[in-house]
């Protein structure tokens, strides 16, 4: 039998033959027209486009405050008692003159009619009724010390008649004389007391008012039409003149106190347009306007503290809110606006897709004002030029497109 030996080195030549015929064949494929084949290109992007335009834009100064409470009190009672009555809670509104808190009012009642007694005692002694005015001659006892002078003046003037024809004599002339000074000296005093009488009367009256208010203080009231913030007293406590019973807010409108920086001090003027935002309501937006300018800036911060007024009819907003506002400045400057739309805001920076020759270029812009739907271009963009508004998560530096 016998036995055909394949030397070990044939496979080798095989397999070096067939990668060269591969090789060959590959080259072949790629000379037949001459060159190498070009890579596919991208297709073109379809979008919208925008011109920038110039055009005036009203300028703001962005500063922030905190809102306060057009009037807070805290009210106190007048007189001292115990509380009887507390009709409000924390929340409860209340109108102007409105019940707060109820005192015991038996002491002061008394005190008051004790008053109105002794006024209308000294009124009868005077003889004044119904409201009538203060007349000292129709005081009783001057009338009646006034008609004794009248009638010794009248018998005076006979005796002198008599006395001067020597039909009286000297001292009874004397004795008459006499009689009518003193009725004199009592019309006068009888004038003087009723006098007396009717300051005396004036000054019941001052009591009888200061009582009769001792009874209104036992209702103590509201002192403007609000919303009551704290109640610090109960039934059964006892107050005395001074003592807090409830604080009040009037929150509608409300203040917003904000601070502007120096350099924007002349900007600011009583009667500028306010917007502001509030984190409560995050993309709302409520107006005020500055009603106070304060005449000097803080040295300390170097800013400059105004008020404006805000309307608040719904009571949304709260006192104590932190408002980021803006302040309108009166000239407007010119300014390069785009749509909103067309501006890309990555990790803080802002960029555009300005299409010149169908490419898109990106441009890395700062923005300004809001306008609208549209926004300032500060840098980075001239007016007439075409940015990309639709489509920007489709953009890349130098992509073809087309306009719709």
């Amino acid at each position: 039998m016998t036995i055909m030996s394949i030397p070990i080195g044939r496979p080798r030549g095989v397999l070096s033959i067939i990668v060269l015929c591969v090789a060959l064949l590959a080259n072949a494929c790629t000379r037949a027209n001459g060159e190498a084949a070009a890579p596919a290109e991208v297709a073109a992007v379809s979008v919208s486009l925008a011109t920038a335009v110039e055009q005036p834009v009203a300028r703001f100064i962005r500063v922030s405050g905190t809102l306060t409470a057009e009037e807070d009190a805290d009210v106190a009672a007048e007189i001292a008692g115990r509380v009887i009555a507390t009709p409000v809670e924390r929340g409860t509104r209340v109108n102007d003159r409105g019940d707060l808190v109820r005192i015991a009012a038996v002491e002061a009642e008394a005190q008051a009619r004790e008053a109105q007694a002794n006024a209308a005692q000294i009124e009868a002694r005077l003889g004044i009724a119904n409201g009538a005015a203060f007349d000292a001659e129709r005081v009783p006892e001057v009338a009646n010390a006034k008609a004794a002078h009248v009638l010794a003046q009248t018998d005076f003037e006979r005796v002198k008649m008599l006395f001067e024809r020597q039909l009286l004599s000297q001292s009874e002339y004397d004795q008459r004389r006499s009689q009518v000074d003193a009725a004199a000296r009592q019309y006068d005093v009888a004038r003087n007391s009723a006098e007396q009488q009717y300051q005396s009367l004036m000054a019941a009256r001052a009591r009888t008012v200061v009582a009769q208010k001792a009874v209104a203080d036992t209702v103590v009231r509201a002192p403007f039409a609000g919303v009551v913030g704290e109640r610090f007293v109960s039934v059964g406590d006892y107050v005395t003149r001074g003592t807090k019973v409830a604080s009040v807010m009037r929150i509608d409108p409300l203040r917003v106190e904000l601070t502007v920086p120096e350099q924007y001090v002349s900007a600011v003027a009583a009667g500028s347009a306010v917007t502001f935002e509030v984190d409560a309501y995050p993309g709302e937006t409520f107006t005020g306007q500055v009603r106070y300018v304060s005449p000097s800036v803080k040295t300390e911060t170097r800013a400059l503290m105004i008020e404006a007024v805000v309307p608040n009819p719904s009571s949304r907003l709260k006192p104590g809110f932190f408002a980021t506002a803006r302040i309108e400045q009166a000239a407007k400057l010119p300014g390069i606006l785009v749509p909103a739309a067309a501006v890309r805001t990555v990790a803080g920076t802002a960029r555009v897709f300005v299409v010149a020759n169908d490419r898109a270029e990106e441009r890395v812009v700062m923005t300004g004002q809001v306008v609208g739907n549209e926004i300032e271009i500060a840098t980075g963009l001239k007016a007439g030029e075409r940015v990309v508004t639709t489509g920007l998560d489709q953009m890349v530096d130098g992509v073809r497109v087309v306009a719709r």
